[in-house]
């Protein structure tokens, strides 16, 4: 069965931040409840970011969650993937690699989009693998205490 991505909405977000990695992947990414909050406000950086999170839905259970922020007029990159976590009962069978193959879809279709950007935890190997994997390349920057991935679209 495929994955979809569902909006959050006042229906399932208190399913959705129910969702939990594994303790020892706490450190990775923040929780869903705190990721869901900061989508209602965005952040600015060369301009506005709007945030979009999004549950993963295997039919109609949640196994994840997924945020993108967008501001097409930033002039280096335009999409920021924020957070992709996938509880730890789903982790391993493919749905994080089916939701950014999903979202990354997504981008193609928007001209806006030139370059998508990505961090993660220098720790966090199995993230750096995947990302690498979908086409994203490391700057050597760190955003925050992140490493920082860019995928180019265009």
């Amino acid at each position: 069965m495929d994955i979809t991505l569902q909006p959050v909405t006042a229906e399932n977000w208190r399913n959705l931040i129910q969702l939990k990695v594994r303790e020892d992947q706490n450190h990775f990414v923040a929780s869903n409840l705190l990721s869901i909050a900061e989508s209602q406000f965005g952040f600015d950086d060369e301009g506005h970011w709007n945030s979009y999170p999004f549950g993963i839905y295997l039919g109609d259970m949640p196994v994840g969650f997924l945020m993108y922020a967008l501001n097409p007029a930033h002039s280096r990159i335009q999409a920021f993937i924020m957070r992709l976590m996938v509880d730890e009962k789903f982790q391993g069978k493919g749905y994080g690699r089916q939701a950014m193959n999903l979202l990354l879809e997504r981008f193609q279709g928007d001209r806006d989009i030139q370059k998508v950007a990505i961090s993660y935890s220098p720790e966090n190997v199995s993230a750096q693998k995947l990302y690498a994997e979908l086409g994203f390349i490391e700057t050597g920057e760190m955003a925050g205490d992140e490493n920082l991935a860019i995928l180019n679209l265009r």
